[in-house]
């Protein structure tokens, strides 16, 4: 492996992609990133490819001449639930197909833990699908399962900052969750490019910022309210309710609507904490920023984006 040739990335403009970009700039890293839409000149030394994952030649102009592929790009949320195996599975086996054609072998993989139950929702079951895909690829890969990722530039999480500034952040069925920062997932998937073989290679990773037992969702729901400096009542909703939610929120926001029924399906499922027999060995890496410092940084970065 050429240490100075480029790593390709999906989704490099997407909320964690740009985290990735970040962490590679840190460290002098060169990347060749895939865009659907070019960026405008923000500062960062990747190189640009434009495309989306059904774009074969784009691919292929990607990862030309680079030593690994960071496949982060995927679909988290649509109108149309037939659009996850669209873009999550045949996308993934599109980057799959280019990286074999290149001659690529290290092929970092960006799941979620949702891929753990595919029963729920068509979200986790295209994640669960494209892991499958991977693991059958013949290629060199490590396949991350992030829990909630949350951080400056995110708009998931930051529905929840948002009604913890007024006092209230409506909650699913009583149950736990993990959480990771942006920053420190990307730091993982640039650890585990180079990561010891045998430590790393042909494994599943469920990363999470190192509180054991993970965030119940009462805990976290006060932790947002401490880093926008309030105290919020956080009430359980049921399953029924949230689903009624998801059709207001599709009527208010249409295909912009954050709360889906797909994503009902698996917010409702009581336990989202990662595994510790997933861990990752702390040879390669270790969590650095703590739930409550990165709650409040995510929190200050907001309101200095007057997004609070």
């Amino acid at each position: 492996m050429n240490d100075n040739a480029p790593l390709a990335l999906t989704g490099g403009t997407g909320f964690v992609g740009q985290a990735v970009l970040d962490a590679a700039a840190g460290r002098s890293l060169p990347v060749t990133a895939l865009a659907r839409k070019l960026p405008q000149d923000d500062g960062r030394a990747a190189s640009w490819i434009g495309g989306d994952l059904g774009n074969v030649d784009a691919l292929a102009q990607l990862v030309s001449g680079s030593r690994a592929m960071v496949h982060v790009a995927g679909l988290t949320n649509t109108p149309d639930p037939a659009q996850f195996a669209a873009v999550n599975v045949i996308g993934t086996q599109n980057v799959i197909d280019a990286a074999k054609s290149a001659g690529v072998k290290r092929f970092v993989f960006v799941s979620s833990l949702s891929a753990r139950k595919p029963e729920l929702s068509a979200y986790g079951a295209s994640k669960a699908a494209a892991e499958e895909l991977v693991q059958a690829s013949g290629l060199d890969w490590t396949i991350v399962r992030p829990p909630a990722v949350y951080g400056p530039r995110d708009t998931d999480m930051y529905e929840l900052f948002r009604s913890a500034k007024f006092g209230l952040v409506p909650l699913p069925p009583g149950g736990a969750t993990s959480i990771i920062h942006a920053a420190d997932l990307a730091e993982l998937l640039l650890d585990l490019v180079d990561a010891q073989p045998a430590l790393a290679r042909k494994k599943i990773f469920e990363p999470d910022d190192g509180r054991e037992g993970g965030w119940s969702h009462k805990e976290l729901a006060a932790a947002i309210g401490r880093a926008v400096g309030r105290r919020v009542l956080a009430p359980h909703l049921p399953a029924t309710l949230l689903r009624c939610a998801a059709s207001a929120d599709k009527l208010l926001r249409g295909d912009r609507a954050k709360l889906t029924q797909d994503r009902v399906g698996y917010m409702c499922h009581p336990n989202w904490v990662a595994r510790f027999d997933r861990k990752v060995p702390a040879a390669i890496w270790q969590p650095q920023i703590a739930g409550e410092e990165g709650l409040a940084q995510t929190a200050q970065w907001y309101r200095a984006q007057g997004w609070l």
